[in-house]
């Protein structure tokens, strides 16, 4: 039963790991399309029509028989998903890093799993009884734990750890390219902050949507509302069409990257998972993707491991695991419940039946009683 439960749970765990691992991808092609002079907004347009192209037909081919009819609720729950989860989320967050710096956008964040907690709770999407509940302390422990290791990882440096070299950087021959923009903190926290809600609003309302139609479906909705969106917001900031060209480079490369994987894969991969587990427990593998985005910087941007990532990428690693864990007790302790509710019901029911027979044995006995007289 245990390894039943442990293979169940790892079924879940791979993906989102993927997804995390894809996710640090879409950062490293950013840096190196923008540092090669693509503009962010353009960027954002071609990685979420590369997106809608790649998941539409999978959605028309696969659930061409199990689609449900189209609503109204659906329209609107697919909409305000494409605004959250891709166009404005997205964009709010390249602004942020345009106007702080990448360290400070990146650190931002880290509050999504917080903010998940929080809107979960007051959506009742989570339980959270502290007081009573180990899963519950686990959550918020774990939650904590993984914030604090991703702040570590991000603001604290330390020594420098040597432990590979491959002696590549794709920035290289790219910094001429790399423009400096005035810096303005205070609007760009403000727009990092708002990034962290639109990200969570997107998980709480992906949820409900994921219970009502069908994955690739999903996805699609998003994507395709996320490119046209981002498509009129890049064209009004940009409308040269120069801009816009891609050739045979990094700046189409990047596009495909991140629309394939880092928006058709992981977001269909989060429609899955926040149906069976709930937004927490997919915000709660959001600080990974800084642990890759460290590890792939220091293999093919030349970039320096150094001691506070090895601390955050520790604690980021074991409040995923506390949540993991307390996700698990609380969705156990969940099944208990209902097979107890279930084991009640059977009983009483058979206790009905056998009544019912007691009932009718005594009205046959009467009746052959009042025969014989």
């Amino acid at each position: 039963m245990v390894g039943i439960n442990a293979i169940r749970e790892l079924k879940v765990i791979i993906p989102m790991i993927l997804c995390q691992v894809a996710s640090g991808g879409v950062s490293m092609f950013y840096k190196v399309a923008v540092a090669d002079g693509m503009r962010i907004d353009i960027l954002i347009a071609y990685r979420y029509i590369f997106a809608t192209i790649f998941i539409a037909p999978l959605a028309l081919v696969i659930e061409r028989r199990s689609r449900p009819q189209f609503t109204w609720l659906i329209a609107i729950q697919g909409f305000a998903c494409g605004i959250f989860g891709a166009s404005l989320g997205s964009n709010l967050y390249a602004e942020s890093l345009v106007l702080t710096s990448p360290t400070f956008a990146t650190a931002m964040t880290n509050v999504i799993p917080a903010l998940t907690l929080l809107m979960a709770v007051i959506f009742r999407l989570e339980r959270l009884d502290i007081r009573t509940s180990l899963a519950g302390k686990a959550k918020v422990v774990g939650t904590a734990l993984g914030v604090s290791g991703a702040m570590v990882l991000t603001f604290y440096k330390g020594i420098n750890i040597t432990i590979w070299s491959t002696h590549i950087n794709l920035l290289r021959g790219f910094e001429a390219n790399s423009a400096t923009k005035g810096q303005n903190h205070l609007k760009g926290s403000i727009l990092a902050f708002c990034s962290c809600l639109s990200y969570t609003a997107w998980l709480i309302i992906q949820t409900r949507m994921s219970l009502m139609y069908p994955l690739y479906s999903s996805t699609a909705i998003v994507c395709s509302i996320g490119a046209i969106l981002s498509g009129i917001y890049a064209l009004c900031k940009e409308t040269h069409l120069t801009e816009w060209k891609l050739g045979w480079n990094i700046r189409l490369m990047a596009a495909a990257y991140t629309g394939i994987f880092g928006s058709g894969f992981v977001i269909a991969i989060t429609a899955w998972v926040t149906r069976v587990k709930g937004p927490l427990y997919v915000s709660s593998f959001t600080p990974l993707s800084l642990i890759f985005v460290a590890v792939l910087g220091s293999l093919i941007l030349d970039e320096k491991l150094n001691l506070g990532s090895v601390i955050g990428s520790v604690l980021i690693i074991l409040g995923l695991y506390i949540v993991i864990w307390g996700k698990s007790k609380e969705m156990r302790a969940v099944s208990k419940g209902t097979e107890g509710e279930l084991t009640i019901t059977s009983r009483n029911h058979q206790t009905g039946n056998n009544s019912m027979v007691a009932d009718s044995g005594r009205e046959e006995t009467s009746l052959e009683a009042t025969e014989k007289v």
